[in-house]
C-alpha cells in the first residue's frame, strides 16, 4: 500500500493528506476544483497531486472520504465506478445543518441508521470502513496524550478492509477497536456528538476516546 486518494479539500482531507505524506505514501487529492488546490500541491512536494474526485478514487490503493456528511453520497456518485472493488475509509458523520442545542449537534440520520450504511449501498461494490469519525483532524496523525494511544473505533462488511485500514491505524499511533459490521457505524457516528460537546460548550477541541480493558 503506497497510493492513498485523499476526497475532499477541507481541514480533514489537508490533514491526512499532509500526514500519510510524512509517512512515505503517495497521496492525490480530489475536489470539484482542482485548481483550488494548485498552492497546496506545490508546496506538498513531488508525491502529492491533485484530481479530481474520480482520479483520486482510482489513483489510490485505498480511497479516503473525508467530505461533509451532507455531501458525501454525492460524492460517491461523482467517483463512479473507480471505488468498485476499492476500499474506503469513511471519515463523515451525518451533521444536520442545524446549529447545535446547548453543544450537542444534530444529525440527518436516525438511531438505526447511519451515513457508512447508506455509502455502501450508494457504492455495493466498494468495501466502506468507518474511521476517524470520532476526532478532531489536529489529533488524526500520531496523537499525543502523554504516552497512552487513544482507541480509534472502527466498523464495516468485509473483514480484510477493516483488518488493512487497522495496520494503516497502527502506523499512525492509534489503538485500534474493531467492531465489526456496518451496522455498528449506529453507535461509532454518534461519539461524533459526544465528541463536539467540550468543544462547543468549553471550546476544548483536543481530546479523543479511550476503551479501557481489564
Amino acid at each position: 500500500m503506497s497510493q492513498i486518494g485523499i476526497l475532499g479539500s477541507g481541514s480533514v482531507g489537508e490533514t491526512l493528506s499532509e500526514g500519510l505524506l510524512g509517512k512515505g505514501y503517495a497521496v492525490m487529492r480530489g475536489t470539484r476544483e482542482p485548481a483550488k488546490l494548485a498552492d497546496w500541491k506545490t508546496k506538498a512536494g513531488e508525491r502529492a497531486s491533485v484530481g479530481s474526485f474520480s482520479e483520486a478514487a482510482g489513483f489510490g490503493e485505498i480511497a479516503i472520504l473525508a467530505v461533509k456528511g451532507g455531501a458525501a453520497e454525492k460524492v460517491i456518485e461523482l467517483c463512479g465506478g473507480a471505488l468498485d472493488g476499492k476500499l474506503v475509509i469513511d471519515t463523515t458523520n451525518p451533521i444536520a445543518d442545524e446549529a447545535p442545542v446547548n453543544g450537542v449537534i444534530r444529525f440527518f440520520t436516525g438511531p438505526n441508521e447511519s451515513l457508512l450504511e447508506r455509502l455502501q449501498r450508494k457504492a455495493p461494490k466498494a468495501r466502506f470502513v468507518k474511521a476517524f469519525s470520532c476526532v478532531g483532524a489536529s489529533v488524526m496523525i500520531d496523537p499525543d496524550f502523554g504516552g497512552q494511544k487513544p482507541s480509534m473505533f472502527i466498523c464495516g462488511n468485509d473483514d480484510g478492509a477493516r483488518a488493512e485500514v487497522a495496520r494503516l491505524l497502527a502506523k499512525l499511533g492509534w489503538d485500534v477497536e474493531d467492531m465489526g459490521s456496518a451496522e455498528a457505524a449506529r453507535a461509532i457516528e454518534p461519539l461524533c456528538m459526544l465528541w463536539c460537546i467540550p468543544g462547543f460548550r468549553g471550546g476544548s477541541w483536543s481530546h479523543a476516546f479511550k476503551l479501557s480493558k481489564k
